[in-house]
C-alpha cells in the first residue's frame, strides 16, 4: 500500500526509512512521520531533510 502514496507537494515517489519509521520524500526534502501504522502526510507534521 505505501507504493502508491506520493508526496504531497511534488507528487514524487517517497522512500520508506524503516528505522525511523518515516517516508521520505527526497525531491522535497521532507520525512513524514508514521504513527501506529498510519502514514501523516501533512506538511505541518513532515520534518525537515538535508
Amino acid at each position: 500500500m505505501l507504493e502508491s502514496l506520493v508526496c504531497p507537494v511534488t507528487r514524487a515517489t517517497l522512500s520508506y526509512d524503516a528505522e525511523r519509521q518515516e517516508l521520505v520524500s527526497k525531491a522535497a526534502h521532507l520525512a513524514f512521520p508514521i504513527r501506529n501504522g498510519i502514514p501523516i502526510m501533512l506538511v505541518d507534521e513532515a520534518r525537515q531533510i538535508d
